[in-house]
């Protein structure tokens, strides 16, 4: 069966590539999850949209990310959870998914929720600091203030 990564898999490939697997991997796995498209000769256009996307949100070499590093540094990034309880107590943790899109509403750059590191889950008002793994040898460490969205 062939398909287009739209994920990237372990051992596979990344977004963007086309290969070659088992019927029944990609049919009871890839495509169920979304990691995958079928491959066509319409799809095959829409692997430069993925490629483009992907190369937007690569960390390109030390230099890049240390950029990156600077950036989100000096951002100030607050997230309005859903509901609180009235010691502060949220309802739910604050997820990885969460604190990146904060960071673009923060005007910050697109950050992989993948690349976010939470020490122990969130589940609290306050400040919380989180690290970032931008490439092998820089990471980033930014506070975000968790609050209780008003009703």
């Amino acid at each position: 069966m062939k398909l287009i990564l739209t994920a990237p898999v372990e051992n596979l490939g990344i977004a963007g590539d086309v290969v070659e697997v088992k019927d029944g991997y990609g049919r009871n796995y890839l495509l169920p999850t979304g990691k995958a498209i079928r491959w066509t000769r319409g799809t095959e256009k829409q692997i430069e949209g993925i490629k483009r996307a992907r190369d937007a949100k690569e960390i390109r070499g030390v230099e890049h990310a240390n950029e990156v590093k600077q950036q989100l540094e000096g951002l100030s990034v607050s997230y309005a959870a859903q509901a609180a309880s009235a010691e502060g107590k949220l309802f739910g943790a604050v997820t990885a998914s969460d604190i990146a899109q904060a960071i673009k509403k923060a005007g910050g750059p697109a950050v992989d929720k993948r690349s976010i590191q939470i020490a122990k889950p969130i589940k609290l008002v306050g400040s919380h600091m989180v690290g970032i793994k931008l490439h092998e040898a820089v990471s980033a460490h930014i506070t975000v203030e968790v609050t209780a969205a008003s009703k």
